[in-house]
């Protein structure tokens, strides 16, 4: 009987981990999209734009902890990732934004579901946070952030693109 608990666990611990490193890879990425937005985005949203990078930038560095704490190795950044679309004034710059926090609020979501206790409040804290940048990006919202664009769409590798 113990051994099938240890192999639960050992399977949940697996699975939050998997979650774990979606989640950074996410976040590796929208710190990198951040980069493009900044450089795009109008003087008007550029405060925005920085307060999105910097809690992106804390994210990824709470996450690569987390992955540790699970004696997981943190997958590391890519060198680049391809943008969905050409980023080629503050509209696009906008988009891109609402984009980022898309998809990062879907994997938190993803990282809720495979954890407990304070990961798991963590990574809900962290899905509304994402929720809220999209809205305030998009200037509106969407029934459940991260969920129904996610059953919408393919699931992107979050290390290889944007």
């Amino acid at each position: 009987m113990s051994g099938t608990a240890g192999g639960v666990g050992a399977a949940r611990k697996r699975e939050e981990l998997r979650a774990l490193q979606a989640a950074l890879a996410a976040e590796h990425a929208a710190v990198y999209g951040y980069g493009v937005v900044g450089g795009r985005i109008g003087e008007g949203r550029r405060a925005d734009a920085r307060a999105g990078y910097d809690a992106h930038r804390a994210r990824r560095d709470e996450l690569t902890r987390a992955v540790r704490d699970l004696d997981g190795s943190p997958v590391a950044a890519d060198a680049a990732y391809a943008l969905p679309f050409a980023v080629e004034d503050a509209d696009a710059a906008v988009r891109l934004a609402t984009e980022l926090e898309e998809r990062v609020a879907g994997v938190y979501s993803d990282l809720v579901r495979a954890s407990e206790g304070d990961r798991r409040r963590a990574a809900a804290e962290a899905l509304r946070e994402a929720a809220v940048r999209a809205v305030r990006w998009r200037n509106g919202s969407v029934a459940f952030p991260g969920l129904a664009e996610r059953a919408a769409s393919p699931a992107p590798s979050a290390t290889s693109h944007l």
